[in-house]
């Protein structure tokens, strides 16, 4: 008597892919809607910090912006994962990741990372310093969602067009 098999091919997860794309999206909002919110901020005088810094960070040199684009692209991965439980809608959607960016890489900044650098918790808890935090970051989450959406559209329309014939896109 034949056992039965499974005929169905095995598939390989795809949450790398989901990880590689919002690394890619945290990274560019970084570049983009972070520091153009901290360059608004900066011109109303609201923050000290300018935007695009190119000053080498510790230990290895490498300019801000790129340094904070590297751990944007970080917490990008982390969006992206947990984005499927985010409301469904345009608003609700773009809220959600607003929040989503105000709150967690803010807390993690301000009880972390400012802790291992030497600098009080909270960056001493001065309103400016903290609000900038908040409106920054939460741009950062705003752009993630947006260049989320447009990667996983160019995405999908690549392996579309490459593995499925006669497919209008």
């Amino acid at each position: 008597m034949q056992q039965a098999t499974n005929t169905l091919p095995r598939v390989k997860p795809v949450w790398h892919h989901t990880l590689a794309l919002g690394f890619l999206a945290g990274a560019l909002s970084v570049l983009s809607f972070h520091q153009a919110t901290l360059g608004v901020l900066h011109l109303a005088e609201a923050a000290a910090g300018a935007p695009w810094r190119l000053t080498p960070t510790a230990p290895f040199g490498v300019p801000a912006v790129l340094s904070a684009a590297f751990w944007g692209g970080l917490w990008g991965c982390v969006f992206a994962m947990v984005q499927r439980w985010f409301p469904r809608g345009v608003l609700r959607g773009l809220a959600a990741s607003f929040l989503f960016g105000a709150i967690a890489p803010t807390l993690v900044g301000w009880f972390v990372v400012l802790p291992l650098k030497g600098m009080p918790v909270g960056g001493g808890w001065r309103m400016a310093g903290m609000l900038t935090g908040l409106l920054v970051n939460g741009a950062w989450g705003v752009g993630t969602a947006v260049f989320l959406a447009v990667l996983a559209h160019v995405v999908s329309v690549h392996v579309r067009k490459r593995f499925c014939k006669n497919v209008r896109t």
